[in-house]
């Protein structure tokens, strides 16, 4: 483990991409003593558990301001922060057999469309053109986006933590946070396994984790773990180089290339939230059915491995991003809901913004965890 220094002007608590991506920002900025605090190894929490996708097919003008930015940053990340993603831009692919998705889609694209994502609607038989795998059965449309894709969560991690010790900030894993003290409102230190570091100002990016870091500055914040598994088949034949990030849903089901095979998930509606990260094999019958019926193709081909992660859950499927009401400078960046990889690029910039005192990169006010007073602004484009 890093040494741990006696005081900070930022404390990051959380090594996956959102803390990373933080912590590179702030100290690009110039913000000095910059600390970034990890329980475990960097993105071991749920970054690296990530299908990987990348995308700004959103139905919440925020969130597709959010990705489109971060897919602007992925385009460059070879160059800075200067590591390769295997960045593949294949494109995503809703497959829709209902025809209020179909309507809910289609309002969706106008607006993706009118924030600058090439969206469009496209027919089944477009959508079996772009995705051979996949059965047209009960189709009534497509929606395609060709800018997005996938990229290597790993990767991602490893070149936001070298850039932010490259700008001078510190990273430090195997450090547990253990208390945060508040005196009168206001931080002034949080407290480890290995010391007590004296600080002002603390992010929470501790993903599923953030409730319980909240709970230590008195702050809630309402995350749940929800796990997810996801599996890697096989060599698949007929696996066309080019398909794209193909989602069915209706059931959830999704898949893009993976080497000679296919990554493929689904959501599980038994699921209950907490924080085991087994793989069962209760999801199985209900994932069969759904290859059965819209991959056909897919049914025969093996297993080669798999993986559960957590999801961060929030009441609306949207993200908090913002500063306590009560606690001065406990700043939150947690609930993504399974969208936190693909956007952290550009809410690292968002609470470097909100760390300066100055008007973020895109507008977040909305995802202030303060919304739920007055009801919330469910995201319809989650899997």
């Amino acid at each position: 483990m890093a040494e741990l220094p006696d005081r900070a002007s930022v404390v990051v608590i959380g090594g996956g991409v959102i803390g990373l991506s933080t912590a590179y920002h702030l100290a690009r900025a110039g913000v000095p003593d910059v600390l970034l605090l990890e329980r475990d190894d960097l993105g071991s929490g749920s970054t690296c558990k990530a299908a990987g996708g990348v995308r700004a097919m959103f139905s919440d003008p925020v969130n597709v301001e959010l990705g489109l930015r971060s897919l602007r940053a992925f385009e460059t990340f070879g160059e800075e922060p200067g590591q390769e993603i295997d960045l593949h831009r294949s494109g995503y692919l809703f497959l829709l057999d209902d025809p209020g998705d179909v309507a809910d889609f289609e309002a969706a694209v106008a607006l993706q469309n009118s924030l600058g994502v090439p969206s469009r609607m496209v027919s089944p038989g477009e959508a079996q053109a772009l995705s051979p795998l996949i059965s047209t059965d009960g189709l009534l449309a497509a929606a395609w986006s060709p800018g997005d894709g996938h990229c290597t969560p790993e990767a991602v991690v490893l070149g936001y933590a070298a850039g932010a010790r490259r700008a001078g900030a510190r990273v430090v894993n195997r450090c547990a946070v253990t208390g945060i003290e508040v005196d009168g409102g206001e931080v002034r230190a949080v407290l480890t396994d290995h010391g007590r570091v004296l600080t002002d100002t603390v992010l929470c990016a501790a993903g599923a984790w953030s409730a319980a870091v909240g709970e230590m500055a008195g702050v809630d914040l309402p995350v749940v773990p929800l796990r997810r598994q996801i599996l890697t088949t096989e060599p698949t034949p007929g696996l066309d180089p080019a398909t794209p990030f193909t989602i069915d849903f209706t059931t959830s089901l999704y898949f893009h290339r993976e080497g000679p095979g296919l990554l493929v998930g689904m959501s599980d509606p038994d699921e209950q939230p907490g924080f085991s990260l087994a793989r069962t094999d209760a999801w199985l019958p209900r994932l069969g059915a759904a290859i059965e019926r819209r991959v056909p193709a897919l049914a025969d081909v093996g297993i080669a491995s798999g993986w559960a992660g957590l999801y961060e859950m929030t009441p609306d499927h949207n993200a908090l991003v913002g500063e306590a009401a009560g606690v001065s400078r406990f700043l939150y960046a947690t609930g993504f809901s399974g969208h936190g990889f693909l956007m952290g690029p550009a809410i690292g910039e968002v609470v470097r913004d909100l760390v300066l005192g100055r008007p973020p990169v895109v507008d977040v006010s909305g995802l202030s965890v303060d919304r739920f007073a007055a009801g919330v602004r469910p995201e319809r484009n989650i899997v």
